[in-house]
């Protein structure tokens, strides 16, 4: 079975063109957390401990009452393409640039900060934008 990856490595995210706040905004929390809130808990808990493919998974599996750890079903999670954190409401929406590191794994930066200015301009790093909310 072919399987697909979201991980990217040496890249920054940065906070789509559209997205509607100028600082980065927590996702808010509810009883049955969104895809954002989830996304946001598991980078910032640990930063850069998983990779874009760990992060999508987990959420997948938070929300279907799945093991995380259930390889199986990471497995066929994977054998189909999934949207990459370009498409993460948290670059969209929130205002959080995302860094992956050399091995893959992800931090949250907030577009106000020092740091996302200077990955914004680093020239080692591949960039590229979250996703546009709307079209153009």
């Amino acid at each position: 079975m072919a399987t697909h990856t979201t991980n990217y490595r040496e890249t920054f995210i940065e906070v789509a063109e559209d997205c509607p706040t100028d600082h980065a905004e927590e996702p808010p929390l509810a009883e049955s957390p969104s895809i954002a809130a989830l996304h946001h808990r598991l980078i910032v808990e640990q930063p850069y401990s998983r990779t874009s493919d760990d992060v999508i998974f987990e959420t997948h599996a938070l929300r279907r009452g799945i093991a995380v750890d259930d390889a199986a079903a990471r497995e066929e999670f994977f054998s189909k393409g999934q949207p990459c954190l370009r498409s993460s409401p948290l670059g969209k929406r929130y205002g959080w640039g995302i860094h992956h590191d050399a091995e893959g794994r992800v931090a949250l930066v907030p577009r106000e900060a020092e740091q996302y200015e200077l990955l914004a301009a680093d020239p080692a790093l591949a960039h590229t934008k979250a996703m546009r909310s709307r079209r153009v």
